[in-house]
């Protein structure tokens, strides 16, 4: 993972499956999670997120999106971690968290 954010799970967070590992690499390696400078915790939260509307854009409900499920899932635990290092930040963390996803959710196509 050649991101601050990959190279930030990479030591920090305990080596997740194979295939999870793969998959975050790939993310964090071709989403735009690293294209402004952020902290590493927003970074991760940006891709999760992203990585959300991507799933709720394709309508996917079947078995095969399992894995981007568990990716984002992973991102935003990650973010988390991340933004624990900082515990002065974590209202602010969760609260734009909370307003990010609210925005997926609105946006997602009926």
């Amino acid at each position: 993972m050649a991101t601050p954010a990959g190279a930030w799970v990479a030591a920090h967070a305990e080596q997740p499956p194979l295939a999870l590992r793969a998959r975050l690499d790939v993310i964090l390696n071709t989403t735009d999670a690293d294209a402004r400078p952020a902290p590493v915790a927003a970074a991760l939260l940006h891709a999760g997120e992203s990585l959300l509307r991507t799933i709720l854009g394709s309508g996917s409900t079947q078995r095969d999106a399992a894995l981007d499920l568990l990716t984002a899932d992973a991102l935003v635990t990650y973010a988390f971690e991340a933004a624990a290092t900082h515990p002065d930040t974590l209202d602010e963390q969760a609260a734009a968290a909370m307003r990010a996803f609210a925005g997926v959710v609105d946006a997602r196509p009926n």
